[in-house]
């Protein structure tokens, strides 16, 4: 047959294979066959091969898988698409990296309708299933009019004929007691839930145990079906409730005491996305962002127990140079704990969010700064209420951390039974009683180094890594510099990032600039899509000689620049979020343009940068301060 390869002629190149239109309303199933090849160890930049979702109306791909392992075999991946009414290209990325002696092949793509779970193992790639191997007892394809063992059935379930193919374990070469095969379902990559099924024969002559677990990618097993019946002369239909919100694989395990334990027969495994049995009562998936809360509005789902007193209260403070804000806009609400009303020695001050189901893996994010302790560690802690609040258990504390500088957490967690995530502030002693802030707690499904792919959402920038889409229109002395920390010059900057607290932002540094002098960070050319986009972005405009940021669109073809948004002089001390609202159906470059100020505190910032299709949810609060400093350190309750 016939492959399409990349090779090394074109080292740090990228090369792109794109399908065409593609349209299907039912969810489907992406397989394909590939091998990335490499003589040489481990490189700091290897080859990695990439497939993308390109929809209609966005302007952005979206990353669906990349693989960067050498073999010396094809591979197999699976890759389920959910059903979308929009039109979509499939895009095959080869990225050569530094390695000169990698090449990248891929020898077949197929999209099929349907779960890519699901396997009738009529096809020779097995639906992507492997067999973990084992020396004495493996799963085998039977059927196809291969003569072997006697044992072994004499038709299939999906032809039922004798041609047709079925995954089949045998008893004969078992060795020792309790010896395991394991078949294993290509990971499911969309969140699913609903009915499994399968056809199984099984033939005992000891006892055999034929078991279904789910393993998540940490590892853990969770049985969902074993067999009840002791044989099965003919095949039999099994059925059981599936759910996969974060990747699974489907294990389906054998295990026998003897050499003469008998065998088992699989054919046909099926999916459907209602549960087996029907009864409306059955699991509402639960939803994650309803344990979330940004305390925009209300506490949302969050409350305190009147028992304990106000300890924490929705604050907002008005746009100024001497307090941090909120951190979800800049000037929204947070929460505040330890305020001058509450706060006694030894005071505690608890906030209970709502229920979470049990036997989830939780990934629990949220923003904390200190201002005023002396000794910041176990000021405010994360503990794990059991439903029946007599388990409590700390699951994380602070340490240290820079003052006043909203900081991201990530806790990753699994109880076994429903819980309550609890936050705990508290004052050691009156001398010793700062402030504690909450803001943007999040949740959601998966471990937090799960849900952090090595590669971020192609229409997002938080400067972490690299200028992701952005380059320097010209580099000099008046350029954007990527950092972390504070800005070398005092009274001006930011003192930490806006998407962690500890990482990188970019700012144009006012003391290697002129008074007028420019500097631009220009997007690559972005695709043209009818009807609006939506920019978002968070921008750092603190010292008295603080200049200009501007941000501009510039289409294809066009010579002049039409600016979207502009601020001038000292804004505030906080991040703020900016939200642009644009629309462009030709390609286009967003540019962000900082002017050099009056004097050296004049260090402009910009972080977070995030495009999306379709209009603005929110619109973007514009308020000038009046310039009278007395309002200004004013805290609104």
């Amino acid at each position: 047959g016939h492959y399409i390869s990349v090779d090394t002629s074109y080292a740090g190149e990228k090369a792109v294979l794109s399908s065409p239109e593609l349209y299907s309303e039912e969810w489907s199933c992406v397989r394909l066959i590939y091998q990335i090849a490499t003589t040489s160890e481990t490189l700091p930049d290897p080859a990695r091969l990439n497939l993308y979702l390109r929809q209609e109306g966005e302007s952005f791909d979206r990353l669906l898988w990349s693989a960067k392992e050498p073999s010396d075999s094809w591979l197999i991946a699976s890759l389920d698409l959910t059903n979308s009414t929009k039109k979509y290209k499939i895009v095959l990325e080869g990225e050569m990296g530094q390695d000169k002696s990698a090449s990248i092949a891929v020898f077949e793509i197929k999209i099929t309708p349907g779960y890519c779970i699901e396997c009738d193992f009529e096809e020779n790639h097995l639906c992507g299933f492997v067999n973990r191997w084992n020396p004495n007892v493996n799963w085998f394809v039977g059927g196809g009019n291969i003569r072997n063992s006697q044992s072994i059935l004499p038709k299939d379930h999906t032809l039922d004929s004798e041609l047709g193919h079925y995954m089949y374990v045998d008893s004969v070469y078992v060795k020792h007691f309790q010896e395991v095969a394991q078949l294993i379902s290509p990971k499911t990559t969309a969140p699913m839930s609903g009915c499994l099924s399968f056809y199984y024969q099984l033939k005992q002559e000891s006892s055999i145990v034929f078991t279904v677990y789910l393993r998540d990618t940490s590892g853990f097993y969770e049985e969902i079906w074993k067999t009840d019946s002791a044989l099965s002369a003919d095949w039999a239909l099994a059925e059981v409730d599936f759910n996969a919100p974060y990747p699974m694989e489907v294990i389906f395990e054998v295990a026998f005491n003897s050499a003469k334990g008998g065998y088992v027969a699989l054919d046909d495994i099926s999916f459907s996305p209602v549960y087996c049995s029907n009864q409306t009562g059955m699991r509402t998936p639960f939803n994650p962002a309803e344990a979330g809360c940004s305390f925009e509005e209300d506490l949302c789902n969050f409350y305190q127990d009147r028992k304990d007193g106000p300890g924490w209260s929705r604050v907002k403070v008005k746009r100024n140079v001497y307090r941090t804000g909120d951190h979800t806009t800049g000037f929204g609400y947070y929460l505040l704990a330890n305020t001058k009303f509450t706060s006694q020695p030894g005071y505690i001050g608890r906030l209970y969010g709502p229920t979470l189901p049990g036997n989830l893996q939780f990934c629990l994010r949220f923003y904390y700064a200190l201002y005023g302790f002396f000794k910041m560690s176990g000021t405010l802690a994360v503990y794990i209420f059991e439903e029946n609040h007599v388990v409590q258990e700390k699951i994380w504390s602070v340490l240290d951390s820079p003052k006043g500088v909203w900081t991201q957490a990530e806790i990753s967690f699994k109880k076994p039974m429903p819980c309550k995530i609890v936050f705990v502030s508290w004052c050691k002693s009156f001398r010793d009683c700062g402030l504690v802030a909450l803001d943007d707690v999040s949740l959601s499904l998966g471990s937090c180094q799960a849900a952090d792919p090595l590669l971020p959402n192609p229409g997002e920038c938080t400067f972490e890594k690299d200028e992701c889409m952005f380059t320097q229109k010209k580099r000099g002395r008046g350029s954007w510099h990527r950092r972390r920390g504070p800005t070398p010059t005092s009274y001006t900057g930011p003192k930490g990032d806006h998407t962690t607290g500890v990482g990188y932002y970019m700012y144009i540094e006012a003391s290697n600039m002129v008074y007028g002098q420019r500097a631009y960070l220009v997007s690559r050319s972005l695709r043209g899509t009818p009807g609006k986009q939506c920019l978002t972005f968070f921008y750092h405009m603190y010292g008295a000689g603080t200049g200009l940021l501007s941000v501009y669109l510039k289409k294809e073809g066009d010579d002049e620049d039409i600016p979207l948004w502009r601020r001038t002089g000292e804004q505030s001390i906080s991040w703020l979020r900016g939200l642009i609202e644009y629309e462009s159906d030709r390609n286009y470059q967003i540019i962000f343009e900082a002017i050099r100020g009056v004097s050296i505190r004049s260090d402009t910032a910009i972080d977070d940068i995030l495009f999306q299709a379709g209009p603005c949810l929110e619109v973007e609060e514009i308020q000038f301060s009046s310039g009278y400093p007395d309002s200004l350190n004013e805290i609104e309750y």
